[in-house]
Order: structure tokens, then sequence, then C-alpha cells
């Protein structure tokens, strides 16, 4: 399986399957690439290349003890897209990843990039605080944590409930899909888990936001717990006024498996529409 040696010696495990106009697959907190299988498999169907990866600290990647900071995890990401020197290059991230997206733009530009799509993302932050009063309090992510430090496994089979809108009346998953999502969370390391809920819960990328210039996209689902659609979602779509706003209807964080089929068709008309303009 390949892997690229990074700038401080430690590797991203990466997955890089078909021809065509390139898309790069960001994944979210706390899985790795394989969450992407719905539109991983969608995309190469409709005879598009699909590059995904496991972010450091997660899946088969290298597992330091540090480094989980956006700019850190950012220049990852711009050392695989130079190493295999995609163009006209759409970068789809989510959940965490759309945060990656915010920061490659403002750091690295747009030379490589046709489009970019945040799904289900904390772009442009999600704490409260006094100049985000509606954010989240910082004691959900306090809790977190703290849960995760006491029984990292507990942690992940409740939270994998809400994430995907499991209740007594409602299963939009099947029970072996959130089996699977649970293998795929504990693959990480353990300090990687906490450190990364800091990083995503912590940053602000509103200075960010001026470098998206290119053709977005933005989807959320209105019954999001994790990542509110009033405080994401829908406030970067007012944030970045070119971008396409997609909500959907009472949909949880994730809806990559939860709403598959339509947001394959989304990322697919995206992606025909930024060729047509091209």
């Amino acid at each position: 399986m390949p892997f690229l040696t990074l700038r401080d010696g430690n590797s991203l495990h990466y997955k890089d399957m078909g021809i065509g106009r390139p898309v790069l697959l960001i994944h979210g907190w706390p899985f790795t690439g394989d969450m992407w299988e719905y539109q991983t498999l969608a995309l190469l169907e409709a005879g598009y290349r699909v590059v995904t990866y496991d972010r450091r600290g997660f899946g088969q990647s290298s597992h330091p003890y540090g480094g989980y900071d956006y700019d850190t995890l950012t220049a990852d990401l711009a050392e695989l897209i130079a190493y295999l020197d995609l163009t006209d290059l759409t970068l789809v991230g989510f959940s965490m990843g759309g945060g990656e997206i915010a920061r490659y733009l403002s750091r690295n530009g747009t030379a490589r990039l046709s489009g970019v799509a945040l799904i289900a993302s904390v772009v442009p932050g999600l704490l409260q605080t006094e100049d985000n009063p509606d954010g989240v309090p910082l004691d959900v992510f306090a809790d977190f944590k703290a849960q995760i430090r006491r029984d990292r496994f507990l942690f992940l089979s409740e939270f994998l409930k809400g994430f995907y809108g499991v209740t007594m009346i409602r299963k939009p998953v099947s029970q072996a899909l959130i089996d699977w999502s649970f293998t795929l969370g504990i693959m990480a390391s353990p300090n990687a888990t906490l450190d990364c809920i800091d990083s995503f819960s912590r940053t602000d990328f509103r200075d960010d936001l001026p470098a998206f210039t290119l053709p977005t996209l933005i989807v959320h689902g209105t019954g999001d717990k994790a990542a509110p659609y009033e405080i994401t979602g829908k406030r970067v779509s007012e944030l970045i006024p070119h971008a396409r706003y997609v909500e959907y209807d009472s949909a949880p964080h994730g809806l990559f498996a939860t709403d598959a089929e339509a947001l394959n068709r989304d990322l697919l008309a995206f992606l025909r529409d930024t060729a047509n303009a091209a």
C-alpha cells in the first residue's frame, strides 16, 4: 500500500484510484479515508480519479505524539497534493476536513484547484466565544475528552449513534455500518483523538475565508448535532456569497452514509459544472 514520507519523517497512508479529473477526499474525526466508501465508488464509476488518505495519527498513517494543529495537518495535505502532482483538483472535506481546505486555500492558493466542497464542515468555527456567541461551549468538548480518557471505546460507540442520527424509532444506517465506523475510529491513536478535538473545536477559520475565490459547494444537514448547521454550513455560505449551499432536511452529521445518494448526486453535479466553467 502506498505511503508518502513527510518532511518530518512521518508517513501518510493514501489510496490513489482511477483516472480522469482528480478528486481528493479529506476524512473527518475520528475516522480514516475509508469513511468515503459510498462517494469513492460513485466517483470512480463516473470516471474520476479519487485520492483518499489517513490524516496523521489516524488509520494506517504514522501516529506521532504531536503535530495535530491545523497548520501541520494542512502542510501534510499540501505535500500529498504536490507529491502526486495533482492539478485541476477538487478538494472535498468532511467535518474536520473542511478546516484543512480553508487553511490550504489561505496558505497555498488555488493554482492546483478547480473547486472545493465543504461537507458537514466545522468551518468557520465551532467554539462559543465573545464574537461567536452562538457557538458550542468549551465544556462540551472538555466532556468529550474526559469521556475518551475514561473509556474511548464506550465513548465512540455512544457517539456514533448521534453521529448517524440513530434513535429508538429512527435507524438511518445499519448496525453493521456503525460497527464498521467504530472499527475505523479505534484505529486512531488516543492522543491524536484527543488533540484533534482541540484543533477542530478551537480553530477560527474566519480569516481564511477570503481565500475561497473558486467554485465552492457547501452541504449540511439541518439535524446535525455535532456541527450545528446554523453556526457552520449556513453561516459560511453567507460569508462566501458565491458558494452553492445545499441543506439536507433533518440529516445528521454522518450524511455521507445516511444521505449518500443525495450527496453523490450533488457532488457529481458540482464537478460537472466546474468542468463546464473551466
